[in-house]
């Protein structure tokens, strides 16, 4: 199937620069002794966790905010890597943390947690029973009008007093209705949790993701302020937290192969392949001293009728995506322009590079230099694709490879499917 010229000439994509490409390239190179001193006592394929990144990460996250705002908190999204070692390292950086199952609720409170709050829509009478139990460690994020009842139940037997806040949906028709309850409805919701004897609300939640700029966040900001300024004194007086939760993109930008633009999944929709070649795109984000500035400046002028409160964050993504890295083997060469590793995207969990490009980097022959070749899993499956090129001088057998910064949703959504899981050593 052909297509028009002027749609192809609307593809506004930004090419990834080459001078960015090559400095980011280079600078795991010129690591590349302290990653093979690990691997000769760590095999892989496996997963190398740098809690120094996360330290560092976390402490530029909360200097940029707390230089913007007078009372503010931080919590990781654990869902973003739920390795322990990471959630425990952040707990050590003065992080709370962000929950969205039992699962990692019971996580949180293993590893010492006391300031956690509980988030995530279904919550199971099992669940809502663990946050009840631990109440002085946990502040439950209510996303409906039924489990503020089924709460209000489980606490009520208990004899015990919980903190809880509002979720609030950023979007009324599409998907995102899965989260929280309309602006709309927040009144009749507070009306209710006041009638609640052992459900204390104290503030309000709403996030939206995939921020490569603050702008959305800006927007809901200022939707929430217009309503609370309609509210009485003695209501709004009530609210002493808003968390805007997560969804910052790294600095980087979003990394995408041709098949991950518009036009190129427009192309793979139609049935016309895509030439995931030499040109690579990024997608630019502001840096974060950016989204500080911009959302600090959006909390003091929209939330100016229950300012000041706390104003909480639940930063994931940026916090680990740098602080990960993956090693796999070459196990095989079937070409010059094909080879298979030893572990499959399984360990990622999705079919993720098809889409989205990261470098691959030639530990064993390591040069600055982009050569096309297919690099493949050993899943038995054909979208098992690590990437489409490689840098270095050459590949063969035994050759190990470094896939740097897959840190955030990818070890947590690792699966176990055909092939083992790799190791995780830390650092």
């Amino acid at each position: 199937m052909g297509y028009p010229d002027d749609f192809l000439l609307n593809e506004n994509t930004p090419v990834f620069p080459e001078k960015d490409l090559i400095s980011f390239v280079a600078y795991y190179f010129n690591c590349g002794d302290r990653y093979r001193r690990i691997l000769k006592d760590h095999v892989p394929p496996l997963y190398l966790l740098e809690t120094s990144g996360l330290k560092e990460r976390s402490r530029h996250f909360m200097k940029e905010f707390q230089n913007v705002l007078p009372d503010v908190s931080f919590y990781y999204a654990v869902k973003s890597n739920n390795h322990p070692d990471a959630a425990r390292t952040l707990l050590s950086t003065g992080f709370g943390l962000d929950v969205s199952s039992g699962l990692e609720l019971d996580m949180a409170l293993m590893l010492g947690a006391d300031d956690i709050i509980f988030s995530g829509p279904g919550k199971t009478d099992h669940e809502l029973i663990l946050a009840v139990n631990n109440a002085d460690r946990v502040v439950v994020l209510i996303d409906s009008f039924n489990e503020l009842t089924r709460l209000e139940r489980i606490a009520s037997r208990a004899n015990q007093t919980v903190r809880a806040g509002v979720r609030l949906t950023t979007d009324t028709s599409g998907l995102w209705r899965k989260f929280g309850i309309p602006l709309d409805a927040l009144e009749e919701f507070w009306e209710k949790g006041l009638q609640c004897r052992h459900v204390l609300l104290k503030g309000l939640q709403f996030h939206t993701s995939w921020n490569l700029t603050p702008d959305a966040q800006v927007r809901f900001l200022h939707l929430l302020g217009d309503a609370l300024e309609k509210k009485p004194e003695d209501w709004r007086k009530r609210i002493e937290f808003v968390d805007i939760g997560g969804g910052y993109w790294p600095e980087q930008g979003e990394w995408l192969q041709p098949a991950g633009t518009p036009v190129g999944l427009v192309k793979k929709a139609c049935g016309t392949p895509v030439d995931n070649g030499e040109t690579h795109y990024r997608l630019p984000a502001c840096p974060i001293s950016d989204f500080a500035e911009t959302l600090g400046a959006a909390v003091r002028e929209s939330l100016r009728a229950v300012f000041p409160c706390r104003v909480c964050f639940e930063p994931g993504r940026w916090i680990c995506n740098d602080a990960m890295h993956l090693f796999v083997t070459v196990v095989d060469k079937k070409a010059n322009d094909l080879v298979i590793t030893d572990a499959g995207t399984n360990a990622i969990g999705w079919e993720r590079f098809e889409t989205d490009y990261a470098p691959i980097l030639n530990l064993t022959r390591p040069e600055i230099k982009e050569k096309r070749c297919l690099i493949l899993g050993s899943l038995c499956t054909p979208h098992d694709v690590w990437g489409y090129s490689y840098w270095g001088g050459d590949i063969q057998p035994g050759d190990v490879l470094m896939i740097p910064n897959q840190g955030a949703y990818t070890y947590s959504l690792r699966q176990n499917f055909i092939k083992p899981l790799p190791g995780v050593v830390t650092v």
